[in-house]
C-alpha cells in the first residue's frame, strides 16, 4: 500500500526547490548557455561522469569540436582520442553518429523537436527531455536517478523504480510541481539535490529545503525510499591478451563495432604455437563494467627478431606502434594501464 503525503501541494514545493536553486544551484560553464549542441554533449558526458571528473574532458571535446559540422566530419579514432578518460565509449561513438545523423537528416542544424532530438542515435528519454527543458523551455521532465530518489522520498511513494513505467509514472508526479516557464531550472534543481544533498546513502536531510515537505523523512523512513526490486544481472568474462613486441615496438589492431569496447584498440588474442617459447612475464588484471566482471590475463611475449615480428604482424592484419605513438589511439583502460606500466618499468 503506497504511503503518500496528501497534504502535498506539488507546485508550493516545486518553486520551494527553485528558490533554494537560485542561491545553492551549482555554477557550472554549460549553464551558461542554452546551445543545445553543448547541452547535448555535457549530458551525455555527465550521464557516467562525475562533474569533477568530466569537466576538463568537457571543455576539451567542445574547444576541439565546438559545433555539430566538425564532430560530424572528425575521424573516429580522434573522436575516441578525445574521450579518452571518460570510459563507456559507446557513448563518443554515438555521438559521432547523431552529429552525422544531424547533418544528414536536419541540415547540420540541432532538431528542436523533442522527438526527432530522441530519434538521435544514443538520446534516450532524459537526455531529449534535458535538452528540450533546458534549451527550448518544453515543460518534460529529465527524469533519472536523482529523479527517482528525490520524488519517492518526498512522497513517501513505493512505486518500483524499475518497472517498465516508473519513468512516466515519475514524470507525471515531476511536471506537477513543475512552475511553467522554468522547466530547465526546474529540472536542474533536482538533480542538484539529488546528487548534492538527497543521496543515496548518507543523505543531508537537515540541509535539505524540502524536509518539512518531505513525508520519508517526517516519517522516519528515508532509508526504504526509492523502492527497486529489480537487480542488474552482472555476468563474469574471461580475456586473454598478448603483448608482443619487439623492442619498443608492439603489435596492436582495432576492436570492430560488436560486443564491448567497441573501436578500441587491443592486442593480440592469440599467439602461433612457436612463440610461446617468448613468453615472458604474465599479469591478471580484473576489471569491472556496469553489467559485466571482467578477468583478463595478459602474456608478454618478447619476439627476438624484427623478422619474425613482422610476419605475425602481415599475416594477421596487426599494426605496429611505439608507447609514443599508441598516445594518440584509445585503449581500454586495463590495457591502457599496462601499456603505463611496461613503459614506466622499461
Amino acid at each position: 500500500m503506497k504511503t503518500k503525503n496528501q497534504n502535498a501541494d506539488f507546485l508550493y514545493v516545486g518553486k520551494k526547490l527553485l528558490d533554494w536553486y537560485r542561491i545553492h544551484g551549482r555554477d557550472l560553464p554549460f549553464r551558461k548557455t542554452s546551445d543545445p549542441y553543448h547541452i547535448w554533449i555535457c549530458e551525455i558526458i555527465f550521464q557516467q561522469t562525475r562533474i569533477e571528473q568530466g569537466l576538463v574532458h568537457y571543455q576539451n571535446f567542445i574547444a576541439r569540436f565546438p559545433e555539430v559540422r566538425s564532430l560530424a566530419e572528425a575521424e573516429t579514432d580522434e573522436v575516441l582520442l578525445y574521450w579518452k578518460g571518460l570510459g563507456y565509449y559507446s557513448r563518443a561513438l554515438n555521438l559521432h553518429k547523431a552529429a552525422q545523423q544531424i547533418r544528414d537528416e536536419f541540415n547540420g542544424e540541432f532538431p528542436t523537436d523533442y522527438n526527432d532530438i530522441l530519434s538521435l542515435k544514443g538520446v534516450g528519454k532524459y537526455t531529449a527531455a534535458a535538452i528540450s527543458s533546458i534549451c527550448f523551455g518544453k515543460k518534460i521532465a529529465a527524469v533519472d536517478g536523482n529523479f527517482y530518489r528525490v520524488l519517492s522520498r518526498v512522497f513517501a511513494d513505493d512505486f518500483d523504480i524499475s518497472a517498465s513505467k516508473a519513468f512516466d509514472y515519475f514524470s507525471d508526479l515531476a511536471v506537477r510541481m513543475m512552475p511553467d516557464e522554468e522547466a530547465g531550472h526546474f529540472n536542474e534543481a533536482m538533480m542538484d539535490l539529488g546528487s548534492g544533498i538527497c543521496k543515496p546513502r548518507n543523505p543531508l536531510c537537515g540541509e535539505c529545503p524540502l524536509n518539512n515537505d518531505c513525508a520519508a523523512f517526517q516519517l522516519g523512513k528515508i532509508p526504504l525510499f526509492p523502492v527497486k526490486t529489480k537487480k542488474t544481472k552482472v555476468s563474469d568474462l574471461e580475456l586473454f591478451y598478448y603483448f608482443v613486441h619487439f623492442k619498443d615496438k608492439f603489435l596492436i589492431r582495432q576492436r570492430g563495432e560488436d560486443f564491448i569496447w567497441k573501436k578500441l584498440y587491443e592486442f593480440p588474442t592469440q599467439i602461433p604455437n612457436d612463440f610461446e617459447s617468448f613468453c615472458t612475464t604474465g599479469k591478471t588484471i580484473f576489471h569491472k563494467l556496469t553489467h559485466k566482471n571482467l578477468t583478463i590475463h595478459l602474456t608478454g611475449v618478447s619476439v627476438p627478431s624484427a623478422t619474425l615480428f613482422q610476419d605475425f604482424e602481415r599475416v594477421n592484419g596487426f599494426q605496429t606502434v611505439s608507447f609514443s605513438e599508441s598516445q594518440g589511439k584509445s585503449f581500454p583502460k586495463p590495457l591502457q594501464d599496462y601499456l603505463a606500466l611496461h613503459f614506466r618499468q622499461d
